[in-house]
């Protein structure tokens, strides 16, 4: 048996550099996070051959006194925490002490420094050899260089790992988008090769920080994006969100940072996936660049090596603030009244494919809405209908008579309030249809009723009122039908082509789930009660969330130490497969402390029967009930996609349809 050796530090620094230096792409995430940290506000990086080469990293910071140059290439040494109680609380993004040591155990490291208040600057060398260094005098500014070239020369097991140099390159770019990302108020600058990629200069405002996201992560995404910032219980959370429209094939467009630093946490993305549940297309992921503020002391850093991964103290709170944030965000968009196309809020062409969706024009969540056009502009008076003959003669198109719009309205009543009572409706059990319901009150009618009150004395028909300015709501005025699947609207910049099914389809469902979950969820006791064989934890994890299961009208009690007995199911899983449910629901309380898949899996079967019970295609709808389908789309929550996630509705502006005929050129 081999005895016991204490390794020599250059082993113990090199196998230390397994878990910190990956890549180049770690090499320079640790130097960044360093002279951030040193309060640097400008960083220049320069790379070469991917990083495999050489790498230069100079910053403005504080810098290093001549007698810390030796001490900063030592393991376990630093300037960031000196107690257990700063380990508790972390503020900065380093504080382990073995970047630099791990660094120039596998490199030649150069490191060239001017302490703040110094007249002079030093410089220190370590080849990786056996970690001697060297202290000389040197020309620089205030703040640090460091230059480490021949990465893993020493190391060529590890080498021969390595990528190709666009790989390296690729990597190594994606750390400075995301640290440019965390810190505007920094400038860096990025050279490969002696070619420039960036150039991002420090910025103080949201128009400049956009231009650099804009730059960092592309236009079509601060277009396509909705602000957010919200503050409660000691969290802040801030940063752009993507229109569900604008979404991507793979999870390559998402940047969360806690207190600076860019995390992936699985309590995180669980929480945005459901805040998009309802709106996103199957198989696509979200885009969005948030920032999270909390107290250092309630959050744990030092959990991986690399530190990309953080410990919530209280991982429930912080679950439930992102997920109803971002929720309420997104549920909050509006067709806006202002649809104007401007820079403030661009209206584009949305293309027909998924992945590449323009902007919808939809309102931003921070704007106050102003729905004053609702009362009047739903009434014939400040709708724009009719016929020009010749140059500017409006003539006033007749309506359809009394008799036809009477007739219209118990159909649009129907439409427009399908399943508001949901107690009273019939179910298909084998469809998941419903067969008949009680008709409410309508919520959006207003335009559809006052046309009665238009009626021509003289000849029983119903006026078209003049057009007024300013009166037009969000989605226009339906104008036709396009084979019984499109409405067309006309609005003050141009037209909407709205998908009627779709868009109904997000109307029912949005009521459904009002009606279903404003009162307590109905349950049925079960005949035979369904008897769950769990683990001894797991059954104690059921207890302890009784509230969770009851709060879904479902009756579970612990029948053994290994057991438990689900006695009451809500009636509208009844038909399902209950225990593999309940085992899912239990292994979501123990992967992510908390569980959605009670709702989700109502919401699905309420989805299925919003889709049977929406209006089909190819079915004539008349103007009055196109309007009341639109206003009610502009008072709905989600209305922009329907319950698969596919948007509902596009503009057409002026200015597109001027394009396609090559108009003013």
């Amino acid at each position: 048996m081999s005895r016991i050796n204490l390794l020599s530090p250059r082993l113990a620094n090199q196998i230390a550099a397994g878990e910190v230096v990956e890549r180049p792409a770690s090499v320079v995430k640790e130097l960044l996070e360093n002279s951030l940290d040193a309060g640097a506000t400008q960083l220049d990086i320069d790379i070469e051959q991917g990083g495999v080469r050489g790498i230069k990293i100079r910053d403005n910071g504080s810098g290093i006194v001549k007698d810390d140059l030796s001490l900063a290439l030592s393991r376990h040494a630093t300037s960031k925490i000196t107690t257990l109680d700063d380990l508790e609380a972390v503020a900065t993004l380093g504080f382990r002490g073995e970047a630099l040591a791990s660094i120039s155990s596998v490199s030649r490291l150069h490191l060239t420094s001017c302490a703040a208040g110094e007249s002079e600057a030093w410089r220190v060398e370590a080849e990786g050899k056996d970690m001697a260094t060297s202290v000389r005098p040197a020309s620089h500014p205030q703040g640090t260089t460091i230059e480490a070239r021949d990465l893993f020369f020493n190391t060529p097991a590890r080498r021969k790992f390595l990528r190709t140099e666009k790989t390296e390159f690729g990597h190594l770019e994606e750390v400075v988008k995301r640290l440019a990302l965390s810190r505007y108020d920094v400038g860096f600058r990025l050279n490969h090769n002696g070619k420039q990629v960036y150039d991002l200069r420090p910025v103080q405002d949201q128009l400049h920080a956009e231009h650099r996201l804009a730059t960092l992560l592309g236009k079509k995404f601060i277009e396509n994006a909705l602000t957010i910032d919200v503050e409660a219980a000691g969290l802040r959370l801030w940063g752009w969100i993507g229109l569900p429209t604008f979404s991507r094939s793979q999870a390559d467009l998402q940047y969360f940072f806690v207190n600076g630093r860019v995390v992936r946490d699985k309590l995180v993305a669980h929480a945005v996936r459901q805040a998009y549940r309802d709106v996103l297309y199957n198989g696509r992921h979200p885009t969005f660049v948030l920032y999270l503020e909390l107290d250092p002391g309630t959050v744990d850093v030092n959990v991986h090596p690399t530190k990309h991964e953080v410990r919530f103290r209280d991982g429930r709170l912080v679950h439930d603030f992102l997920f109803s944030r971002i929720h309420k965000v997104l549920a909050d968009v509006r067709p806006e009244s202002g649809m104007s196309g401007s820079a403030e809020n661009p209206i584009q062409r949305q293309e027909p494919q998924i992945q590449e969706q323009e902007n919808l024009g939809l309102g931003h969540p921070s704007q106050a809405r102003d729905l004053s056009w609702m009362a009047a502009g739903s009434s014939p008076q400040s709708r724009v209908s009719g016929v020009y003959s010749g140059v500017g003669n409006y003539v006033p198109k007749e309506g359809p008579s009394v008799a036809e719009v009477t007739g219209q309205l118990s159909a649009v009543s129907q439409m427009s309030d399908f399943a508001r009572q949901f107690a009273d409706e019939e179910i298909d059990p084998e469809t998941g249809e419903i067969k008949s319901i009680v008709p409410g009150q309508p919520l959006v009618n207003t335009y559809a009723s006052s046309l009665v009150s238009q009626q021509d004395e003289g000849t029983g028909r119903v006026r078209e009122p003049l057009p007024r300015q300013g009166m037009t709501p969000p989605l226009g005025f339906a104008i036709a039908q396009l084979h019984g699947i499109y409405i067309l609207s006309e609005t003050e910049q141009g037209m909407i082509i709205v998908d009627m099914h779709a868009a109904h389809e997000r109307i029912v469902y949005e009521r459904m789930k009002t009606a279903f979950y404003s009162k307590n969820v109905p349950s049925q006791p079960l005949l035979v009660p369904i008897n769950v064989s769990i683990s001894q934890a797991e059954a104690d994890l059921v207890e302890d969330n009784h509230e969770v299961f009851v709060q879904f009208g479902f009756n579970i009690e612990r029948s053994g130490p290994e057991s438990v007995m689900v006695r009451e199911v809500p009636v509208i899983l009844i038909d399902g497969d209950i225990e593999s449910l309940v085992r899912d629901v239990i292994s979501d309380l123990v992967v992510n402390g908390t569980t959605d898949l009670l709702q989700a899996r109502a919401n699905e079967l309420m989805a299925t029967m919003a889709c049977h019970g929406a209006v089909r295609a190819n079915r004539k709808l008349s103007i009055a009930e196109m309007n009341s389908l639109l206003r009610d789309m502009e008072v709905t929550e989600r209305s922009g996609q329907c319950n698969h996630g596919r948007p509902t509705w596009t503009q057409l502006s002026m200015s597109d349809l001027d394009k396609l005929f090559l108009r003013g050129r």
